[in-house]
């Protein structure tokens, strides 16, 4: 019973310390929890149409994480959760460049699997619950 008390109280102690406090209600904390937002969306949209990728912004997440990597590791104290986001935003910005570069570059068999959704048919998908999924055209 002890061996287990022991790893629970030392995390207890841990969680209450001035310190860990002080972590979690400042910038270095927030900074990347609420920067998690750019890769959760990425990997949201990979279930989506290709026909909503831009390729403009999808380099830009790309080369904004990829220069900021390295600054999150070099800063002291190291942030390891921000590191961790622009990684992790690299590696889900990358797949969607991918598959952007698959559809728009003229891959028949990436248009085959997504063919385009018309606006009218997105919209009313959007706007209906339950309704089925649109129409391709």
């Amino acid at each position: 019973m002890a061996r287990v008390a022991v790893p629970w109280w030392t995390m207890r102690d841990h969680f209450q310390s001035k310190e860990f406090r002080g972590y979690v209600s400042s910038t270095h904390f927030w900074g990347p929890v609420f920067d998690w937002g750019l890769p959760l969306a990425a990997f949201k949209d990979m279930k989506a149409s290709l026909e909503i990728i831009s390729g403009h912004m999808t380099t830009a997440f790309i080369l904004y994480s990829a220069i900021f990597m390295p600054f999150a590791y070099r800063v002291q104290p190291r942030n390891l959760l921000l590191m961790t986001c622009h990684r992790t935003n690299v590696m889900a910005q990358s797949v969607q460049a991918g598959r952007y570069l698959l559809y728009y570059g003229g891959s028949a068999e990436a248009k085959a699997r997504d063919p385009p959704v018309t606006a009218a048919a997105a919209v009313a998908a959007a706007t209906s619950p339950g309704s089925q999924p649109p129409k391709q055209a």
